[in-house]
């Protein structure tokens, strides 16, 4: 009774509070986050009024499945953009961009905290700085996604966004893995090479293989059947497959071995998109199943936001050099690779600003990182950046997306039909 109170409170008043969020000009996104918010164990939840919200972390916590199966759907749509054709046009460009602007976003951020170590060696370690760096070069796909189905954006940034978010994601992983090795190596006074290159590959490698393969064997069941619910229901139960099959750990020859989510989904979408002539309607009829999912997902990360860490002035100092400096590592990296690969202006100058929201995936990397001596005060800043990047990210990606013309402005006519293609893509 208390979870099904507690999922139909979340997706109600998400949706309810969209309908405010659209009358103040912001994404739904940011309506759902301060749902969640508000049903959190700092407000609403913190009454214990039957059931009226989140009463504790550990309530929202029991529910993280549905926010495993949603970043499952959300990683198989973004894999949908990597199609052969988009990639002869835009996967040079794709590939530069995503690498360059983590690694650059990393420097900066490392850069920054070690400076404020040697300032003063109280607030920091060396050993956090560099982990908290590589955390910074995570990008949210979640919102990011949200706000293009939202307002159907299209264009050349929406299309490179779209890659680089996805691209990131494995960057991102191999940065953080290598850094926390370098971490916990000078805390230990020994560096394992297995642990900072070694692993990090394989978990690659591994996620890569295993999504080609659910990519593929998902073409091969779909085939035969006809019926579109029946397609539907095998795409869904594959998903659910991949989520759960990227959750096995296990270790060969000391080394240990796991998938991304992320990964083995973005690899299944990919896969699957471009081996089947059919994928391309039946992703639309899983992107209309998965919308209630999306929701529940956004209200249930802004229930988790712990809004304890801003009275902690030690992390709000940490979180705002951080902050800062991942947000000019994201305008300043894109800018100059976009530049070198030749992008229109429109991208140089807009992309950068698409990049900052962070969430999932920076939590989770928060979560390994509290291993290290002070590692609560990275996961309280990683907290306070989720919560800050989260609330504003999402408005600026939709400003962004408006600015390089690639979202029609909303008034009495409808942003959904406005930007909605004409002509359907098979066609064009």
């Amino acid at each position: 009774m208390e979870i099904l109170i507690q999922l139909s409170l979340s997706l109600v008043g998400g949706l309810l509070m969209s309908r405010l969020a659209k009358r103040l000009n912001l994404p739904a996104v940011t309506a759902y986050l301060i749902a969640g918010l508000l049903l959190g164990p700092y407000c609403l939840g913190a009454l214990n009024l039957f059931h009226l919200g989140f009463s504790s972390a550990q309530e929202v916590a029991s529910l993280d499945i549905v926010s495993q199966v949603a970043l499952g759907f959300i990683a198989f749509t973004i894999g949908n953009e990597f199609r052969l054709e988009q990639l002869k046009h835009m996967g040079r460009q794709a590939i530069t961009v995503g690498i360059l602007q983590a690694v650059i976003t990393t420097v900066l951020v490392d850069a920054a905290l070690v400076v404020l170590h040697f300032i003063n060696p109280a607030l920091i370690s060396i050993s956090s700085a560099i982990t908290l760096g590589a955390i910074a070069a995570a990008t949210a796909p979640a919102a990011t996604l949200m706000v293009v189905r939202q307002y159907k954006a299209d264009g050349p940034l929406t299309k490179l966004l779209l890659l680089v978010v996805a691209i990131d994601d494995a960057v991102g992983l191999v940065l953080f893995s290598a850094s926390f090795g370098v971490a916990a190596a000078l805390e230990s006074g020994t560096i394992s090479m297995v642990t900072v290159l070694v692993e990090p590959l394989v978990e690659i490698v591994l996620s890569l293989g295993l999504g080609a393969l659910a990519g593929w064997l998902l073409f091969r069941v779909e085939k035969y059947f006809y019926s579109r619910s029946k397609r539907l229901s095998i795409s869904i139960g594959f998903v659910l497959l991949t989520v759960g099959l990227s959750m096995a750990e296990f270790e060969v020859a000391g080394i240990h071995c796991g998938f991304s989510l992320l990964l083995v989904c973005m690899m299944t979408g990919t896969v699957f998109c471009n081996i089947c002539d059919f994928s391309e309607e039946l992703m639309g009829r899983v992107d209309g199943w998965t919308a209630p999912l999306f929701v529940l997902f956004f209200v249930l990360s802004g229930a988790e936001l712990n809004l304890k860490v801003l009275s902690n002035p030690v992390v709000l100092l940490i979180g705002a050099v951080y902050i800062g400096f991942r947000a000019l590592g994201k305008y300043v990296g894109a800018y100059g690779s976009c530049a070198i690969t030749d992008c229109s202006e429109s991208i140089k100058k807009y992309l950068g600003i698409t990049l900052l929201p962070q969430a999932g995936v920076a939590l989770g990397m928060a979560l390994t990182a509290q291993r290290l001596a002070d590692g609560e005060i990275v996961r309280s800043v990683v907290l306070f950046s989720v919560l800050v990047y989260e609330l504003v990210g999402p408005a600026l990606t939709k400003r962004a997306l408006i600015a390089a013309g690639e979202i029609q402005t909303e008034g009495r006519t409808n942003a959904r039909k406005k930007n909605a293609p004409a002509v359907p893509l098979k066609k064009l």
